[in-house]
């Protein structure tokens, strides 16, 4: 009898042993479908052995450290899995391909408009993750206990020094920064390179920052021998900064414009580059040959004209009809493959002899697919009516 007992107790306690094992796995699988996956590889991966400790579960966990843009030396795990990208940091990792990555976002990284590109196409990676702080109207904000609960490896963000070094002492989590990026300039390519090095998709960052290079060299290249007085006048109106404005609103030393060699009417007005207010006198005074309105302005032109006819018809380019529509180059920060596109449009109708060879829906197709994974991105900005082509007013 006592033989009998003793055989069920064992019995007993070797199913449990196993079911309660059972359970674990399934806990642990759990966990594991619920982080976010990532083919990428670290590129300190070959040289972190030396680095790696042993977890309290046995696993091994290494670190390694990087420079950020700040010249802060920030310690972060050997490879990252998971990221919370603020300011104009998730622009970022989507051309690099790690959307994926994302745990926890901005609230102003919602798929509002086709001209925030990056987020558009990311909807579905983005929606309803954890709102992490936003950018709104200039204003930065950072939720601490929001991105705890996201739990990423690094966070990355544009942010100044005093801004990156509260939100690490804050959330116990490793910040790197970067340059919010000026746009076909050098530190962009670091900032790319930074955040490639730190998601492990250096590869990536460099095939992005030769193809920028390659498209600049190629407008280039075709416009920098055409003569001034074979190039009409040009002018970026309706700019988009701060929000949206009227013709007043103006680009001055456009990067669009410098890449194609235009005669930009509104070069040297500032020592920015970007959009400033000038008075509509001033635009009555350049009278350039082409006007260029950033899609989100041209509602706001249009009302003006209802109202001012006469102030129009004094601009060749409104009685020529050479007005076109864009679509804007910035959505808090700037674009890169839509000011790239934009150059191309631009040069094709300032120059149609330099780029007689070259097919416009071909090319924005390849630059839309190389920083979206979308060929087709042309056709979803045309079916928002943010896309490119004539405007015509008065009719």
């Amino acid at each position: 009898m006592k033989n009998a007992v003793k055989m069920a107790s064992v019995l007993t306690a070797f199913v449990l042993a196993v079911s309660l094992g059972a359970c674990g796995a399934k806990q642990n699988q759990t966990a594991d479908q619920s982080k976010p996956k990532h083919t990428g590889s670290s590129a300190a991966d070959s040289s972190a052995g030396s680095a790696k400790d042993k977890t309290a579960g046995g696993s091994e966990r290494g670190t390694r450290t990087v420079t950020d843009a700040l010249g802060r030396e920030v310690e972060i795990p050997s490879v990252v899995d998971a990221i919370v990208p603020l300011g104009n940091a998730p622009r970022m990792v989507a051309y690099l391909g790690v959307a994926d990555m994302v745990v926890g976002i901005g609230e102003c990284e919602t798929a509002d408009s086709p001209i925030k590109a990056y987020a558009y196409v990311n909807e579905k990676n983005w929606s309803g993750l954890p709102n992490c702080g936003t950018d709104a109207m200039g204003e930065t904000a950072y939720y601490p206990e929001e991105i705890i609960t996201a739990a990423p490896d690094v966070i990355l963000c544009t942010y100044t020094e005093d801004a990156a070094n509260d939100i690490q002492k804050q959330t116990g989590i490793p910040v790197v920064a970067v340059s919010q990026g000026t746009l076909f300039d050098e530190d962009y390519d670091e900032a790319l390179r930074i955040l490639g090095e730190v998601c492990g998709v250096s590869d990536r960052a460099e095939e992005l920052i030769a193809y920028i290079k390659q498209c600049l060299e190629d407008l280039e290249t075709r416009t920098e021998s055409i003569p001034d007085e074979n190039k009409p006048s040009v002018l970026g109106a309706a700019a988009t900064f701060k929000g949206s404005h009227g013709i007043e609103g103006v680009y001055s030393n456009y990067p669009v414009f410098a890449e194609i060699a235009a005669k930009d009417m509104a070069v040297g007005i500032s020592d920015t580059v970007g959009g400033l207010l000038v008075d509509k006198e001033q635009i009555l005074s350049w009278n350039p040959d082409m006007i260029f309105l950033d899609y989100s302005g041209v509602e706001l032109v249009r009302a003006d004209y209802a109202e001012n006819p006469d102030y129009y018809q004094q601009l060749k380019a409104f009685t020529d009809g050479n007005v076109y529509q864009w679509p804007n180059s910035t959505w808090h920060w700037s674009n890169v493959e839509i000011p790239l596109v934009s150059a191309y449009y631009t040069a094709m109708l300032l120059y149609p002899d330099a780029f007689s060879d070259v097919d416009f829906e071909e090319k924005a197709s390849e630059i839309f697919d190389m920083f979206l994974g979308e060929p087709d991105y042309l056709s979803v900005l045309e079916d928002a009516g943010a896309g490119y082509g004539k405007v015509t007013f008065g009719e």
